[in-house]
């Protein structure tokens, strides 16, 4: 069994928790729907390899039934999130999709939940923590 590396880096570092619960509460206050914003961070979860499929009570990117709005903010989280696979990471194809669906500070939102779930999977894997707050 593997165990955990360190405390939590949030922890650790004086200001740090605070600066990110303020990051997620603005995050939440953007306007986008709570629950496209799970979607979202789940899929990018998933893509780093610490989010379950299934996870949190809402359907897959697979499932049937999820609206265009939906799957451009999972297309905009799966491009954000595996930018090393590909000569143009975030094609403009994804990003047209997504901006219209969303405003400028709805898109504002969303990269930011997307690259903070980013930077919260890869601080989780380095120290093998189930969370870094």
């Amino acid at each position: 069994m593997r165990t955990e590396r360190m405390p939590s880096p949030a922890d650790l570092v004086p200001g740090a928790a605070e600066a990110l619960a303020a990051l997620e509460a603005a995050i939440a206050g953007a306007g986008v729907d709570s629950g496209l914003l799970a979607l979202s961070r789940r899929r990018a979860s998933q893509i780093n390899g610490t989010g379950s499929p299934e996870s949190g009570g809402r359907p897959s990117e697979s499932a049937a039934g999820l609206g265009d709005e939906e799957r451009a903010a999972l297309a905009l989280s799966e491009a954000v999130t595996r930018i090393a696979d590909q000569d143009d990471p975030v094609p403009d194809r994804v990003w047209d999709r997504a901006a219209t669906h969303f405003d400028q500070k709805e898109l504002a939102a969303l990269l930011l939940a997307i690259a903070l779930t980013n930077a919260i999977d890869r601080l989780a894997t380095a120290t093998r923590r189930t969370s870094v707050n």
